[in-house]
């Protein structure tokens, strides 16, 4: 099978609600999985659809005569990226650590027929 993928790194939302909208795609069609990521009201959604727009564009440049409606989502995967640590006062002198998360994400697409 021809398989196209899309990589996007050290984007600022953590993993747990990246793959929520992650959820929402994993082997759907391509214009299913596109109206399913414009529609839903998570801010992974939003971010995951530009990763899905950029490997649908190394779909159609490096599969040759592969056009859009044959493509169909394989795999979704988001990883976990490094970690900005801050603190934040409390009281009687403590601390609190804030943890910043950062994902990977990842789609890679195969081509159907």
């Amino acid at each position: 099978m021809l398989n196209a993928r899309a990589q996007t790194k050290y984007v600022r939302i953590s993993p747990r609600k990246a793959r929520l909208a992650a959820a929402l795609i994993r082997g759907k069609s391509v214009e299913e999985a596109l109206f399913q990521l414009e529609y839903s009201n998570l801010k992974g959604g939003i971010l995951l659809k530009k990763t899905l727009v950029s490997a649908i564009a190394n779909a159609e440049t490096t599969l040759h005569n592969v056009r859009r409606e044959q493509l169909k989502v394989k795999e979704v995967r988001v990883d976990a990226g490094p970690i900005i640590k801050r603190t934040k006062s409390k009281c009687r002198g403590g601390r609190v650590p804030i943890m910043k998360r950062m994902s990977h994400f990842m789609i890679l697409l195969e081509a159907e027929g």
